[in-house]
């Protein structure tokens, strides 16, 4: 089995003037490449920190991250950043947060090919297999919130990073766009990248290869 992130005693603790607040609570948990996994559990129990975590934009409090070969938990800022620009992508619950108002869709996409230095960006092909050819000229306020998040996950796999993390990407969405965007997900996890989705919707939980319950920082088995 291969093994796109892990991480190991995971914790994350936020001090504030009213006092310390645990997220998370050793967590430990593995997401298998070609796969793509549910985090479910009650709001604020710490699926959020996590995938922040999983995604390199926060630094666990206490314990280890590691995405492929490399130990993300350990990079300082500049390397961090480096590295999510080249091998992870987090896509936000708002839509339009994932997204440059002044790009077309097309310049989205070779945006993120540039970033991740390929030369063929894979432009053409990801507009066909998202559905979004007809929309290719077009600036994110011309789309549908459905549309602006197939695109958000259409820049987020060019170039097939080693994980994808997205938190609650469907919650603003009709049923119709939600269902688009599942197959889009279940697709590029499918291409060998590993997908991890935090969510309240039982049609993506059912949907995933795997999932994992969070409840006040700590797994539930």
């Amino acid at each position: 089995m291969d093994f796109a992130a892990s991480c190991k005693g995971v914790e994350k603790v936020y001090r504030r003037p009213t006092g310390a607040t645990h997220a998370l609570r050793g967590v430990d948990a593995e997401f298998l490449s070609g796969r793509l996994t549910a985090v479910v559990g009650p709001s604020g129990s710490g699926k959020s920190s996590l995938l922040r975590i999983l995604s390199g934009l926060d630094r666990p409090t206490r314990g280890a991250v590691d995405v492929g070969e490399v130990r993300l938990s350990s990079l300082g800022r500049r390397e961090r950043r480096r590295f999510r620009r080249e091998r992870l992508a987090h896509v936000f619950q708002r839509a339009s947060d994932n997204l440059i108002s002044y790009l077309t869709v097309t310049e989205h996409f070779k945006m993120s090919a540039h970033l991740r230095g390929l030369t063929d960006d894979g432009a053409e092909e990801m507009l066909d297999a998202l559905g979004l050819t007809h929309r290719r000229d077009n600036l994110p306020h011309q789309l549908s919130g459905g549309e602006q998040q197939r695109v958000a996950f259409g820049q987020a796999a060019i170039g097939a990073p080693d994980l994808i993390v997205a938190d609650e990407p469907s919650a603003e969405l009709d049923h119709v766009s939600a269902g688009a965007l599942l197959a889009v997900m279940v697709r590029i996890s499918h291409q060998g990248t590993a997908v991890i989705v935090a969510t309240h919707d039982p049609i993506v939980a059912d949907a995933a290869d795997s999932v994992i319950r969070i409840d006040q920082g700590e797994l539930v088995l």
